[in-house]
């Protein structure tokens, strides 16, 4: 097994290298990708992962018992963006409906701004990396030709050399596409999931401080003065 992985290391190295100075760049690529890549993973997949059906439903008992500090801390416990806009219009209770709304957007659109990091790097590295492993393409064809132009087809091998380094950075630059395009399709689909979970959340909440000021309390209680 060790000797195989050497063997398969070697080879990797000896490609790279024929690959000329092409396979330089979609190296740098292929590394910033995988770096936003891991990044991301723990973002989406750990930090900001929560089960909204609880939170949702904590927050709401804490609020219908007119207890606007437990809600609050409620969202404090729990993590991801879903907990910091309720936490947002727990925060308003009582302002204007119309203010209340604009403060949970304003705090969804930064949520998602926080998701999106790094997503743009993904997708442009999906898109770039082909288009530079074609470039190398188009270098390996110019030495081929030039091979042939300067010695004929006396020297077969250099004109294999040429087509060689043409081949290796065109599959180079695919095999950064084919790594990076996944998984932005993916995090791109767990953000509209987010989305949504950030759009139901905010909707009860706003259902829920409507049932509130239909019974209105001796004294409302405000994250403030608890």
């Amino acid at each position: 097994m060790v000797l195989q992985s050497g063997f398969f290391g070697a080879t990797l190295l000896h490609y790279f290298y024929q690959g000329g100075w092409v396979m330089y760049p979609l190296l740098a690529i292929s590394i910033v990708s995988i770096g936003f890549i891991m990044e991301r993973i723990y973002v989406i997949m750990f930090k900001s992962k929560v089960n909204t059906n609880h939170l949702v439903a904590h927050v709401r008992k804490a609020l219908l018992a007119r207890d606007l500090r437990a809600s609050v801390q409620v969202c404090e416990k729990y993590r991801g963006p879903v907990a910091a806009i309720l936490k947002a219009g727990i925060l308003k209770y009582g302002a204007p409906r119309e203010e209340v709304e604009k403060t949970i957007e304003n705090s969804a659109l930064h949520e998602l701004a926080r998701l999106e990091r790094g997503l743009a790097v993904l997708a442009s590295s999906s898109n770039i990396a082909p288009i530079i492993g074609f470039l190398g393409t188009v270098v390996g064809m110019i030495a081929s030709f030039d091979a042939i132009a300067s010695q004929g087809l006396n020297n077969p091998a250099l004109v294999a050399k040429g087509i060689s380094v043409a081949l290796i950075t065109t599959a180079g630059g695919l095999i950064v596409a084919v790594i990076t395009l996944p998984f932005y399709n993916f995090f791109t689909s767990r953000i509209a999931i987010f989305v949504r979970e950030m759009e139901t959340s905010a909707n009860i909440l706003l259902e829920t401080f409507a049932e509130m000021d239909q019974v209105p309390p001796a004294a409302k209680q405000s994250p403030a003065s608890s």
